[in-house]
């Protein structure tokens, strides 16, 4: 059965943007869309128009003086190391502000549309940006749209909101900015912080004074695979969900747990991601009666691997998932390499062929 969903989506949003050479390529995103038009997907979806954050959204999370500074540093291109800007992660580049309240609004758009009731789900594959603090940019990320979107939705009245993050990295951002808020549970799968950045992470991590058990952290050490992936997800993420009883749902879909991930260390592959992306969309209907907002995040192996488990993500959000066993389109193909050079993945699985027994 196909599901209503709100995808903002524009080519400005292809604005944010580090420099040549850093690993957070917004070609990415460009490939993810033109793959999931190129099967049809986008057809399924709401792809509306929307406008970046204005401030007062921005200041539902970030201090004013660092929205002052991203705007400075934007418009002079001065690095402000005080703020987080200007570092290797984060560099400045012109118009930051402009991008990433840009990006922001995409994701408060779809927000908007699962709230007011338009929409089912809401996705922002171009969002995901968890690592930025209330006054300083970590991590390839400027402004918190995720944690952005559940602070407004609690402005607007949600009772309790459920954040699940299967991005590679912790997903300390939006842990430290609702760490003693007992309205927002914030579930973060990820590779252990003794191997990997922000460093942080550890189970222990369960929620301030007035918030206790509102954090909850699965830690995984370098080398976990789909299978113990899964099966601490299981074990974790559904009962918690349940226990909790949210009104909405908010999960962050970084694909940096990839075996050929640049950055990282896990080993999943397309079809494990694939498969928690299908998780937290049955969650969402169970429990949350389909409100759920998707949000994309990490991922840097940008051919083989982010246009495929995205366009899988943009596609269990339609009610319509696509068989991993799907080939990619060759106009497709014949993108990816004009735009980037590589040769794009032929399937939209990791696993083999099957065998002429197992087809018949």
């Amino acid at each position: 059965m196909g599901c209503s969903v709100a995808a903002p989506w524009d080519p400005r949003l292809l604005g944010y943007d580090f420099g040549p050479s850093h690993p957070l390529a917004p070609v990415r995103v460009e490939l993810t869309i033109a793959l999931a038009t190129e099967l049809g997907v986008v057809d399924r979806l709401d792809v509306a128009e929307f406008d970046a954050a204005p401030e007062e959204m921005l200041r539902l999370v970030h201090t004013a003086d660092y929205i002052e500074a991203v705007r400075r540093a934007g418009a002079t291109l001065r690095p402000d190391p005080s703020h987080g800007l200007g570092t290797a992660d984060d560099p400045v580049f012109e118009a930051m502000h402009e991008a990433s309240a840009l990006v922001a609004g995409s994701t408060l758009a779809a927000a908007r549309a699962v709230f007011e009731g338009s929409h089912e789900h809401g996705v922002s594959v171009s969002g995901g940006l968890h690592h930025a603090m209330p006054d300083r940019a970590s991590g390839f990320c400027v402004y918190n749209d995720p944690a952005i979107a559940i602070a407004w939705l609690l402005s607007q009245g949600a009772e309790r909101v459920a954040y699940v993050d299967i991005d590679v990295h912790h997903g300390d951002g939006v842990q430290a900015v609702f760490w003693d808020d007992p309205r927002v549970l914030t579930i973060s799968l990820h590779e252990s912080g003794r191997t990997l950045f922000p460093g942080t992470g550890d189970p222990s991590e369960v929620g301030g004074p007035n918030a206790r058990g509102s954090a909850i952290n699965v830690a995984f050490q370098a080398g976990t695979g789909d299978v113990a992936w899964h099966a601490a997800f299981d074990a974790v993420v559904p009962d918690a969900i349940r226990a909790f009883a949210p009104t909405y749902l908010v999960s962050q879909h970084g694909c940096d747990t990839h075996a050929l991930d640049p950055l990282a260390n896990l080993l999943l592959t397309v079809d494990g991601q694939r498969s928690a992306h299908m998780k937290l969309h049955d969650l969402g209907h169970e429990v949350c009666e389909g409100r759920w907002l998707a949000v994309g995040g990490g991922g840097y192996e940008l051919v083989q691997v982010v246009p495929r488990t995205w366009t899988h993500l943009l596609a269990i959000a339609s009610g319509e998932p696509i068989d991993p066993h799907t080939d990619t389109p060759v106009a497709w193909r014949d993108f990816v390499k004009r735009r980037t050079g590589e040769t794009a993945p032929t399937r939209m699985t990791d696993r083999p062929p099957p065998t002429d027994q197992e087809s018949s």
